[in-house]
């Protein structure tokens, strides 16, 4: 999500609380236009704390635009956005009704304030996730980027808030033209913006491109659920002797989620690549890399981020900006336990397996063909 780096600066965070001081830091000095698109957002003392800055922005005459997902935020309650609406903000809906448009969702999140800095990651915006990820709060990150990527970003917004302008046919959210491909946006930065489909995204092709001639991939994120090709170029990966190293959440707030990725442990394990838990608190982030590259926003490994809803990434190798990541990522690693592939075999049960095996195929399975179900007609 957004901050307040110096000009041209790529700046990471690795906090919920250092992402709120930023965020409404540069809410409060925006002087021209903010766009702001999150999946969710509460109403308790987090939401509320940005939904009155945002108010006070539009009173100071900047042009502010609000883009939620309607499954996301629909804990807000009537007359939430009234005082920034009287002000002259805008807030549009993405998906806040019908039983055919349900599965499909806006899970991204992005910001761009005065078309000069722009921000994206893992963090919505509610008090879980205000803390350091270690005491309080859920463990997230986000990057922040100003200079040549954010005219990309700000039109990227423009084309969701149109998007989800009402009467959108639910043909377009489907995106029945076909993938989005992986756009440079400036030297060193691609933007990878995704939607549902059974194509392989933008966001799929670059992990393939990245991993083939890596020798060191580390990746951190929250769900975990990949497809038969994203398993089988990690294996391949960890077959020509690359290390491969997975961190997924210790505890999550998605029960069935956890236990889905539990079903591939064996696997995972047994082709050499080391799967880690983080400890302190629940794991919200989304942080891909490789000795030449990172990719953050707000996808998962799961068959709903790569295939159902919509999502935005950025593919970034300057290489001062990849070290850091790392950096931030190693921080991570440090407070995550490695799961040993005899002690995991040992301690599960057949009816843990059995658990296990039924809520992948909810996600994996169910889940996509009950959203192509529901959205059989396309109206």
């Amino acid at each position: 999500m957004t901050l307040v780096p110096e000009p041209g600066a790529y700046e990471w965070v690795a906090t919920g609380r250092d992402f709120f001081t930023r965020l409404l830091r540069s809410i409060n000095e925006a002087r021209v236009s903010i766009r702001f698109e999150v999946y969710i957002l509460m109403p308790d003392a987090i939401g509320r704390a940005v939904a009155s800055a945002l108010t006070l922005a539009a009173l100071r005459g900047v042009g502010v635009r609000v883009l939620l997902d309607g499954v996301g935020s629909s804990a807000i309650p009537q007359g939430f956005w009234d005082d920034l609406i009287a002000a002259g903000g805008q807030v549009r809906w993405f998906n806040a009704s019908g039983f055919h448009r349900l599965p499909i969702r806006n899970h991204r999140k992005l910001v761009v304030v005065d078309d000069q800095v722009a921000g994206l990651g893992g963090f919505n915006i509610a008090e879980e996730y205000s803390g350091d990820g270690m005491d309080r709060g859920w463990a997230d990150v986000g990057l922040s980027v100003t200079g040549e990527p954010v005219p990309a970003l700000a039109a990227d917004f423009d084309r969701m808030w149109s998007l989800a302008a009402s009467g959108s046919r639910l043909r377009s959210l489907l995106g029945r033209g076909g993938p989005a491909l992986p756009r440079a946006i400036a030297p060193d930065v691609q933007l990878l913006a995704s939607g549902p489909g059974p194509f392989t995204s933008s966001f799929q092709r670059v992990l393939r491109e990245d991993w083939r001639p890596a020798g060191d991939i580390l990746l951190v994120v929250a769900y975990f659920l990949p497809g038969r090709r994203i398993r089988r170029w990690l294996r391949g990966a960890a077959a020509r002797g690359a290390r491969v190293r997975i961190v997924v959440p210790g505890r999550s707030d998605v029960a069935i989620a956890r236990r889905a990725a539990w079903h591939l442990y064996s696997r995972f394990l047994r082709s050499r690549i080391e799967i880690l838990e983080y400890q302190p608190q629940i794991l919200h982030a989304k942080l891909y890399l490789t000795e030449r590259s990172v990719c953050v926003g707000s996808s998962n490994l799961d068959t709903r981020s790569l295939h159902i809803n919509h999502e935005v990434m950025l593919r970034v190798t300057q290489s001062d900006v990849v070290r850091r990541g790392w950096r931030v990522a190693e921080e991570l690693v440090a407070r995550s336990q490695r799961v040993d592939l005899e002690s995991w075999v040992r301690t599960r049960s057949a009816g843990d397996r059995l658990k296990d095996r039924l809520s992948w195929w909810m996600l994996s399975r169910l889940d996509p063909w009950l959203t192509r179900w529901i959205a059989r007609d396309p109206r």
